[in-house]
């Protein structure tokens, strides 16, 4: 892998940017006009190559790391505040498209300045608001227990905690982990993108099974469990809605049941229904798999904003070369 964080960055941005002009779009009107590349206008009626809240909020936690060293968990809240009131992290000066739960969040974190008490923890926090902006956490954790700095249990804690500043309920901190997992294995295996999300599925259950309070969650997951099974669901099984289960499941049925980086990301986007976000969180493991360089020039040219968020991920890379 030539970087790991330029990777897994500019796939959460280039799959929100492929799914932004077609939220909440059905899934039958976009079979008879499918996402083929990188469009603009749409829902939201902005340009080609704007990019949601998904990557606000992801792109605001890499520039917390990156200014901070580590996870800091209050500043990773101010910087949400920053995008949310004034626009910071966006294409175009202005924050849109943000979830409810995510707006709940912040705003108390406004009022009482508690990271610990600011995400909601009831049944219905569990939108996908958390795990669509989990990679620089994902990332920055695997490089601490590369370095031997963390073990295993302590880059979950970090990444339950980071879910946690918005959706603090133990479903989606575990679709938060199993997406670590997912991460690690990508980075480290030497299989073809379904065996390695497999090895990551495999590795989450063995850690989520030893405490037997997880396992009620965890059942939430069953179908992820042998992805060669799930691999054979037809579309109409799959669900692309806002629920953090379904936008997992979609995310990665998209990329089991395709050859290449552009039909994983086009098949996500395709689903319909809350596209920007699943294709933000299937984005993230392909271009970790493929690679940011076997992405499309067509679509990389038109990131807003590419340079400056290859600049921050360099960043970051540089500074964990220098502590390996």
């Amino acid at each position: 892998m030539k970087n790991i964080w330029v990777n897994g960055m500019m796939g959460v941005v280039v799959g929100d940017v492929l799914g932004m002009p077609v939220q909440f779009v059905d899934r039958a009107e976009l079979n008879n006009k499918p996402v083929k590349t990188i469009q603009g206008y749409g829902t939201y009626n902005m340009p080609p190559g704007t990019w949601s809240d998904d990557s606000s909020m992801a792109l605001a936690t890499l520039d917390s790391i990156r200014e901070k060293g580590e996870v800091n968990y209050s500043d990773i809240m101010g910087k949400f505040v920053e995008w949310m009131c004034f626009g910071k992290y966006t294409p175009a000066g202005k924050a849109f498209d943000q979830g409810n739960t995510c707006v709940e969040a912040i705003c108390k974190y406004i009022g009482e300045k508690d990271y610990k008490t600011c995400g909601k923890t009831g049944e219905w926090a569990n939108g996908n608001g958390a795990l669509m902006r989990i990679m620089p956490a994902c990332l920055y954790a695997y490089e601490k227990v590369c370095n031997k700095e963390w073990d295993l249990k302590q880059a979950m804690e970090c990444v339950h905690q980071v879910s946690a500043l918005t959706h603090n309920h133990r479903r989606s901190k575990m679709a938060c982990g199993i997406y670590y997992f997912m991460v690690k294995n990508i980075i480290e295996g030497c299989a073809s993108l379904p065996e390695r999300l497999q090895s990551g599925v495999d590795d989450a259950v063995d850690f989520y099974h030893e405490d037997i309070g997880n396992y009620v969650e965890l059942a939430c997951y069953t179908r992820l469990f042998q992805l060669d099974e799930f691999a054979k669901c037809s579309e109409d099984e799959i669900k692309s809605s806002g629920y953090v289960v379904d936008s997992l499941e979609a995310a990665i049925w998209s990329l089991i049941t395709t050859d290449t980086l552009e039909e994983g990301l086009l098949r996500a986007v395709n689903l319909g229904g809350d596209t920007d976000t699943i294709g933000a969180i299937a984005g993230g493991l392909a271009v970790l798999y493929y690679g940011y360089d076997n992405v499309p020039i067509e679509w990389r040219k038109q990131i807003i904003k590419e340079t400056e968020i290859i600049s921050l991920c360099e960043v970051m890379e540089e500074r964990f070369a220098k502590n390996s």
